[in-house]
């Protein structure tokens, strides 16, 4: 086999075609970084769980980004650019980029309810009827939030039925090492996403039967089923809103709506950011490959 750019070989030139060869450290780093993700995704998803996910992710995400700026990586992607791998590569980062969007929106849409409801507490002005009828324009807008988040889910699952990634079985040691890299990470990426849309929503399934199918894109050692067995904090929201709404003593419960607005501002800020962190990482890699493509 020819030398592996992506690889440094061990040993003298003469007994080198002969022992293995040790995977670029940038490689090693991703695959550090992936074992770590597929872990998580096997625990409960507490947000202090999720939000190991989402720094973890970024750990990744930084990693892959290096990997494609190295000459050495580039020059597999202009090699290998009229094959199919390399198409599928570039529509997964725009499903990376779609997916990481819907997140953001529904992240941005329950901030800004949460800041007017607070507000609104703040002031003490209105009564409790201004109080209760922005109580319902909050329980409305999660309800839309909700539904946006169902579409994305739903659109995930279809992702699993339609795609399926091309063979490598043809290919060198270090294009296949790189193909199911980048495969991986976007597994991973995605299996993120959806436990964090899923946190989000409120979901309390004990698992996501909809995400196996993603998850088997890829064959063996993937992603499994990432558990939702706790509830979220934006699900004791949405029940503390309806009880709300329901109790005719409201501001009796003021206090304790408060408590869980404030908690919610705190989560919403550190998803936010980690988000953003990831979308601006996800665009640059994209840019990147069709900069190479296009070279």
């Amino acid at each position: 086999m020819a030398s592996s750019p992506l690889n440094s070989k061990s040993g003298s030139h003469g007994r080198s075609n002969s022992l293995p060869s040790r995977p670029h450290p940038l490689i090693l780093k991703c695959n550090e970084h992936l074992e770590s993700l597929r872990a998580s995704n096997e625990t409960s998803s507490s947000l202090s769980n999720l939000r190991h996910k989402v720094g973890g992710l970024q750990d990744l995400i930084e990693c892959v980004e290096k990997l494609i700026q190295l000459p050495l990586t580039q020059d597999v992607f202009l090699h290998e650019c009229q094959e199919n791998w390399v198409d599928e590569l570039l529509d997964g980062s725009l499903r990376l980029l779609d997916v990481c969007t819907s997140a953001k929106e529904a992240l941005l849409h329950t901030k800004e309810c949460t800041r007017e409801l607070q507000s609104i507490i703040r002031r003490k002005r209105g009564g409790e009827v201004e109080l209760t009828a922005e109580v319902k324009k909050f329980l409305t807008s999660r309800k839309v939030v909700k539904k946006a988040i169902s579409k994305a889910l739903a659109n995930l699952n279809s992702i699993s039925k339609s795609c399926n990634f091309s063979s490598t079985a043809d290919k060198d040691h270090r294009t296949v090492a790189l193909i199911s890299l980048l495969q991986d990470v976007e597994v991973v990426t995605l299996s993120t996403f959806q436990t964090l849309l899923q946190f989000i929503s409120g979901s309390t399934r004990s698992k996501s039967n909809n995400w196996l199918s993603i998850s088997k894109l890829i064959q063996p050692k993937r992603v499994g089923c990432s558990l939702v067995a706790d509830e979220s904090e934006f699900a004791q929201l949405d029940a503390a809103l309806q009880s709300f709404v329901c109790k005719t003593c409201k501001f009796e419960d003021t206090n304790n709506l408060q408590n869980h607005l404030e908690k919610m501002e705190s989560c919403i800020q550190d998803f936010e950011e980690g988000l953003e962190f990831l979308f601006r990482r996800l665009i640059k890699i994209r840019v990147s490959l069709l900069n190479i493509l296009n070279h």
